[in-house]
């Protein structure tokens, strides 16, 4: 369904711009607010509310892959009302957005207001267990992630060089070690200082921004969010007052624990950010905006560079061997030549093992086109933060319905490879792939279920996925196979020699092994930059919207694979070696290796996760993403390497 939205979108925005009048993005229009009173008189105006609702999300934590919903923490929780409906996408990442019991109207500043108060009794094993698991997320850090009008609530302050970060999100409490050190959020007050304590932050303080819509009746719009979490033993618990010492709870304290939640809202108009552009504070204080632009900018000059250089090395020594070879007349000038023109009888000999490289081909194909038009979408800002899980859902529902090119380009080559068992060919193309990717994924659901996480897919999610497979998928896959077998084999421009040519020694550097590990370095020099910070928005739950900037590196990491890839294949075939097809796919796929040994390197050094289910859970993912990255390098690396093959040997004389 994501697929045929956006390109509704996209029909909707050329016949718009005929007519030079905006439009919002659907789910992302904006919201108009008013008073209470004023909402009561212009009743003709049913966009304009005065009661603002804040949904709350799943809680999150940087030492820990499990992530939590709100009502697992014991909160304060509202009645039973319909949740907000959810998209696949969302459903994937494990979002689970609630509506909270903080609720107010707009412009009505609010001081102290009660929430609930939660009661645990240490010698009743239940509310024990529940005070010891919110004890637990204090320890490990775990974060809020609150919504106001489909706009995180951040929690800002100041950092280094007095520059302020936004978090959008804030933790739950914090802890003091026995040793008196303050961890996380309790080094912010000096009241945090008995040793072995936890400090619950109990009390918000929530500040609305708002933006009076100029040439309108009525009406405000929500420009930004902000809090900030404080900690108050409020002496009255029926009346709270919002003073005093901050919530302790001691590690070793039994008994009776009453936790009461308050809030403050206050709300300020600032007449200087607009609706449009509300989510830049947020995404200026992200981290990873902070970023050396010129160290990034330098290390794409510097591909662009060495890309320019094989590519041209390339362009002057081949046009140098064409034009001697075809300047021989004889054939004693010909058999005193040696090269790359010697294997023209064996160069298109189907390789060994030719239906697993066609099976490897059809899902790269398949992964290739999903994240090129995954990342076109997302670079016109149909896939934004804001439209939350947007990108995960077409990226899903593109690789469904993506089956019948993958079927098309595997049952073609594996043709073109000789291979005549087409039905293991298109049942190897359905299921090979995608079936290890859903038996890793389903096993590290069993350990999402086992844990209690929020990021568990529910059992009807998992049906509906396969249903998706089987009944979408596939299909589409049988029919692309159908069209590959009924059309001709793929033309080569030379025959092939019945009788095997013999391959003499090979030097160090153009065995297989050396070549495929030198092959992968290059590429992945264009992405390691970019790769550091799609592994913080993927695990140190940040925001990532630099899809412009994704999309170049993506373009710039397809050149670099392919001539990276033509070049080592042209020095083995100067070397009589070949045997390109495997080495063509296996050298620019050898970059996800790089990736593999990256990500290792980056959870031991960059992140704090604890524990075996998050270990095990961190290196099932990777591995996933490890695969998909395999197959789409590769697959670039084997069309580029047949495109020079083809191309070189179809303009020389051969007979």
């Amino acid at each position: 369904m994501a697929v045929f939205h956006c390109v509704r979108v996209v029909f909707v925005l050329l016949f718009v711009l005929r007519d030079a009048v905006s439009f919002y993005l659907p789910g992302l229009a904006p919201v108009s607010f008013c008073e209470k009173e004023e909402s009561e008189k212009h009743t003709d105006v049913p966009d304009c509310k005065s009661t603002i609702e804040l949904f709350v999300n799943r809680l999150d934590s940087v030492e820990s892959v499990l992530p939590y919903e709100y009502t697992a923490f014991d909160f304060c929780a509202d009645e039973p009302e319909k949740r907000p409906s959810e998209n696949l996408g969302q459903v994937l990442f494990g979002e689970r957005i609630e509506p909270s019991p903080y609720k107010f109207f707009f412009k009505k500043n609010l001081e102290c207001q009660r929430v609930c108060l939660k009661s645990y009794n240490t010698e009743k094993a239940e509310e024990k267990a529940k005070l010891d698991f919110l004890k637990k997320g204090m320890l490990l850090n775990y974060q809020h992630h609150w919504i106001v009008d489909n706009m995180p609530v951040t929690w800002c302050y100041d950092v280094e060089d007095n520059q302020k970060f936004c978090n959008p999100g804030f933790p739950i409490g914090c802890y003091v070690t026995d040793t008196g050190r303050a961890k996380d959020a309790c080094v912010v007050s000096a009241d945090f200082n008995d040793k072995d304590t936890f400090y619950i932050f109990n009390h918000v303080d929530i500040t609305i921004f708002y933006h009076v819509v100029e040439n309108e009746a009525a009406g405000a719009r929500l420009v930004a969010a902000k809090l900030e979490p404080k900690s108050y033993k409020h002496t009255n618990m029926e009346k709270p007052d919002c003073k005093g010492p901050p919530m302790s709870l001691n590690n070793k304290f039994n008994g009776e624990v009453k936790i009461p939640y308050t809030y403050s809202v206050k709300f300020v108009e600032d007449k200087q950010i607009r609706w449009a552009s509300r989510w830049d504070y947020i995404l200026e204080s992200m981290p990873h905006t902070n970023i050396q632009w010129f160290s990034i900018m330098n290390s794409l000059v510097i591909v662009l560079f060495l890309s320019g250089m094989v590519a041209m090395i390339m362009l002057r020594t081949l046009h140098k061997d064409i034009a001697r070879y075809n300047q021989m007349d004889s054939v004693e000038d010909a058999q005193e030549e040696f090269g790359w023109k010697l294997v023209h009888g064996d160069v298109f000999r189907p390789p060994r093992k030719g239906m697993l490289l066609s099976v490897f081909l059809g899902s790269g194909t398949q992964i290739f086109i999903m994240t090129f038009v995954t990342l076109f979408f997302a670079c016109l800002g149909f896939l934004s933060p804001a439209n939350r899980g947007a990108l995960m859902t077409c990226a899903v529902v593109l690789w469904v319905l993506l089956g019948t090119p993958a079927g098309y380009v595997a049952a073609r080559y594996y043709k073109s490879f000789g291979g005549e068992k087409w039905k293991t060919n298109v049942l190897l193309t359905a299921f090979l792939c995608p079936g290890v990717v859903f038996a890793d994924f389903f096993v590290m659901n069993l350990i999402l279920w086992g844990e209690g996480s929020s990021a568990a897919m529910p059992f009807g999610t998992l049906v509906a996925i396969l249903a998706l497979w089987f009944c979408i998928s596939v299909p589409l896959t049988f029919i692309g196979a159908y069209f590959g077998f009924k059309k001709s084999g793929i033309e080569h421009p030379v025959r092939t020699n019945q009788i095997p040519r013999q391959i003499p020694e090979q030097s160090f550097y153009t065995k297989p092994l050396p070549g495929i590990v030198m092959g992968g370095i290059l590429p992945f020099g264009c992405i390691f930059i970019q790769l550091f910070f799609i592994l913080n928005s993927i695990w140190s739950h940040q925001m990532y919207y630099m899809f412009g900037f994704l999309f170049l590196v993506f373009i710039i990491l397809v050149i670099t694979c392919s001539e990276a890839t033509i070049l080592l294949c042209y020095f083995h075939l100067c070397a009589e070696d070949y045997h390109w097809q495997w080495r063509s796919f296996l050298t620019s796929g050898f970059t996800a290796v790089y990736f593999l040994v990256y990500a290792i390197h980056y959870f031991f050094s960059k992140l704090q996760i604890s524990g075996l289910a998050s270990t095990i859970l961190y290196f099932g993912y990777t591995m996933i993403m490890a695969l998909i990255f395999f197959l789409f390098t590769g697959t670039i690396g084997f069309f580029a390497c047949f495109w020079f093959v083809t191309k070189i040997y179809s303009v020389v004389k051969v007979d």
